[in-house]
């Protein structure tokens, strides 16, 4: 077995890291991608994310509900838009692309061939399959960001870890200085 032992110079003080810039490479893919996200999403700096993914937490509602019991809409001034009913919320909300492919999922239809159909068809088959699907809970995940959006839908059982307590748990691992 080696033992590596490190010079006062290469041991980590507890100010942060010193980079060698000669080592490595420059990548422009990072700060390209950074300009690209729109300007809610670009941060210079931690408690910013934090404040915007709480924000988020803060308009978003759980709820558990039977799956047969989500009603689906086609808005016929927009072929495009599916809109669900989901108990107990009063106004339609619209499904995100990651919720949609989870509803398929729950009710065995093709994600892809529904999402090239018309909304008004794609209504028809998910709202089938929902009514024959049996009878199972799941829990949903409903945010209203100026738009009533369903975000997710998952099992009853389903624990979610927000993600401003990722941020957080990352804050606190920059501030952290007894490494």
């Amino acid at each position: 077995m080696n033992v590596m032992t490190l010079s006062q110079d290469e041991q980590s003080a507890s100010g942060g890291f010193r980079v060698d810039v000669s080592r490595g490479q420059r990548i422009g893919r990072v700060s390209s991608e950074w300009f690209l996200r729109p300007d809610d999403e670009r941060y210079l700096n931690l408690p910013d994310p934090y404040d915007a993914v709480r924000g988020r937490a803060e308009r978003a509602e759980a709820r558990t509900v039977e799956s047969r019991a989500i009603r689906v809409e086609a808005n016929s001034n927009n072929s495009e838009r599916l809109a669900l009913m989901i108990p107990g919320r009063a106004a339609p909300v619209a499904p995100t692309h990651w919720s949609f492919g989870q509803l398929c999922n729950l009710v065995g239809a093709p994600t892809s061939y529904l999402r090239q159909l018309p909304a008004a068809l794609s209504g028809i088959n998910l709202q089938h399959g929902l009514l024959t699907h049996r009878a199972e809970l799941v829990k949903t995940l409903e945010a209203d960001n100026g738009r009533a959006e369903l975000r997710a839908v998952t099992g009853p059982d389903y624990g979610r870890i927000w993600d401003h307590e990722l941020v957080a748990a990352v804050m606190k691992d920059s501030t952290d200085t007894s490494r």
